[in-house]
């Protein structure tokens, strides 16, 4: 068994597969992180090793004797990089676009992480990564409204009522969550030309996100877990 951990700047996601097959998932605050991984092991004593995408150095949660493989720059990857500064690419970034050429070769691929901030990656049909783009996240925009001006509250993500927000709460819930599907829906049309396309929705926010989205895009807020999954069994037979 092969445990997938994600750190990312405020949360930890983790997963076990058999294989491809996905046995159980997990996400937690960084702090919740020991108590978290070892219920897992308890749980699933016959995992042996980990793969890890970490924003940060390795955990030290992990009990001795599992071997631990960190995604690296060093590591084969399934596509060739157009980015302009390679050395610049967040690995979390360069797991997804692995998991889009290793899971849908062939197809153009936009992938989209609703996380901390947001990011848009490309990558085309000839396994090309070309880039994307980098916003502020949900509960970044909400925050800074209330951060950045004297007298706006702090609100949590909530579904507006209306289009036209009639109430401070609900201008703000609209211009937040309304100008985020805007933001991806235009991202999404202008990238997706062609016919063998597909977008994927990803994210702790792609739930809360995919029910206001009008574009054909797969939500999977697992994506990342699998791509490393994905990744590893790549690497290991290289």
């Amino acid at each position: 068994m092969l445990l997938a951990i994600d750190i990312g700047n405020t949360r930890t996601k983790a997963a076990v597969f058999e294989g491809e097959t996905l046995l159980d998932h997990s996400a937690f605050n960084i702090s919740e992180s020991a108590e978290a991984f070892r219920a897992l092991f308890e749980k699933f004593p016959n995992t042996s090793a980990a793969v890890l995408s970490s924003v940060a150095g390795n955990p030290d949660f992990l009990p001795q004797g599992i071997a631990i493989h960190r995604v690296g720059r060093d590591w084969q990857f399934p596509f060739k990089n157009l980015y302009a500064t390679p050395e610049t690419l967040g690995i979390d970034r360069m797991v997804l676009a692995a998991g889009a050429a290793l899971m849908y070769p062939g197809l153009d691929a936009l992938i989209i992480d609703a996380g901390t901030c947001v990011t848009y990656d490309f990558l085309d049909g000839r396994g090309r990564y070309r880039g994307g783009a980098i916003s502020p996240g949900l509960q970044m925009r909400y925050r800074s409204l209330h951060d950045y001006t004297a007298r706006l509250p702090l609100a949590s993500p909530e579904i507006p009522e209306s289009f036209i927000g009639d109430s401070t709460f609900q201008s703000i819930h609209s211009g937040v969550v309304n100008g985020l599907v805007a933001e991806i829906e235009a991202f999404a049309g202008h990238v997706s030309t062609s016919g063998n396309f597909i977008i994927i929705l990803t994210g702790g926010d792609s739930e809360f996100l995919a029910g206001r989205l009008k574009n054909r895009i797969f939500a999977n807020p697992n994506f990342l877990l699998e791509s490393l999954n994905r990744l590893f069994q790549y690497q290991i037979t290289k």
